[in-house]
């Protein structure tokens, strides 16, 4: 990474040594000409643990499902998980994996959601194997992920959860996309959930804030990497001015009703400003947020370095919030405005 951008903010020492460590550095950023490879690149090296080998010596009870897609699309395989021996229904986090739209796949994110809530917490987790841009563009990963939602709430009684403890959640593209359920969720009247967690989101298309030009050449996923994944995403729709605001979270201009956020984002990443700014609309609409600014980390830190102070810090955060979240604080309610089942062939 060039360090010597202008004005960018450091880095926490302790991440900035395990980044130096680990290479990261001399990867550049994603292009609309090694887009194709780099998916190749991603899929070969990214882990992909099986039903049997989550289930991990039986602690756990894992597997795949497939489910009717939105109207017209294909089949949606989600990938279920919950702690065993467990009788009564428990609250689910439905989770979207990160890669920028681009990369990724719902199996390789579960082993740290099982470790790090399942057991503590007594959750369910559902995670969604969404389409790939550019081989499914916008609605397709979106609706991917509401149709998901709206069959696990449906059939909850059978995957042993409690449909109206539904935490939606994700990280990178796939906290926006969390973001962007929440909202079709609500405007489509589908199911409720009681939080949204949205760690590091990738919220805006416009790729124009401060940070995005503070962070261009710095941040492990910047500005260049950023604009290929939503040209990827949006093809002709990337820049024009009537994008859907469930394209695109941050051009939402309503976002009352919405169930309580947990926002997170690093001081040194692309996504900080815009993912500052959607938090305050969410205050301003009247809702909650919980917004936590991590000094000196960049995009993915605590995945690049676990084990730093900082790293530790975030997933504790994140963990008192969901606690909370579960354990009934203010915004239990549901807030859409019929809960359960929908008119799939409704879209944004």
């Amino acid at each position: 990474m060039d360090r010597a951008a202008p004005d960018a903010p450091p880095f926490d020492p302790e991440l900035d040594a395990a980044l130096a460590a680990l290479g990261t550095g001399a990867r550049g950023p994603v292009t609309p000409e090694n887009l194709a490879a780099r998916q190749e690149q991603d899929a070969a090296g990214r882990p992909r643990p099986t039903a049997g080998e989550l289930r991990g010596d039986g602690r756990f009870e894992v597997e795949e499902l497939r489910v009717p897609g939105a109207p017209g699309g294909p089949e949606v395989t989600l990938v279920s998980a919950r702690p065993a021996g467990i009788a009564r229904p428990l609250p689910l986090l439905y989770y979207m994996h990160g890669g920028g739209m681009i990369m990724g796949n719902a199996w390789s994110v579960l082993r740290q959601l099982l470790r790090e809530w399942a057991l503590p917490l007594e959750l369910a987790v559902v995670s969604v194997e969404y389409r790939l841009a550019p081989q499914a563009q916008y609605p397709g990963p979106l609706e991917d992920c509401y149709a998901g939602l709206v069959r696990v709430a449906e059939y909850a009684a059978d995957l042993g959860v409690d449909p109206d403890r539904i935490v939606i959640g994700g990280k990178s593209a796939g906290g926006g996309l969390a973001a962007a359920l929440a909202l079709l969720s609500r405007d489509r009247g589908g199911p409720a959930p009681i939080g949204q967690l949205l760690l590091c989101p990738m919220l805006d298309d416009r790729n124009d804030t401060f940070s995005s030009r503070q962070m261009a050449g710095v941040d492990t996923w910047d500005r260049t990497s950023n604009a290929t994944a939503w040209q990827a995403l949006l093809g002709e729709r990337y820049g024009t001015a009537d994008l859907p605001p469930y394209a695109a979270p941050a051009r939402a201009t309503d976002l009352s009703r919405l169930p309580p956020a947990y926002i997170e984002v690093g001081s040194a990443e692309t996504f900080r400003d815009e993912d500052v700014a959607y938090a305050n609309a969410i205050w301003q609409a009247g809702g909650q947020a919980e917004l936590h600014v991590w000094p000196g980390a960049f995009h993915g830190f605590d995945t690049l370095a676990p084990r730093a102070a900082l790293s530790r810090d975030a997933r504790d955060a994140r963990t008192r919030w969901l606690r909370r979240i579960l354990d009934g604080s203010p915004g239990r309610a549901r807030t859409a405005a019929q809960p359960g089942m929908v008119d799939d062939s409704s879209s944004p």
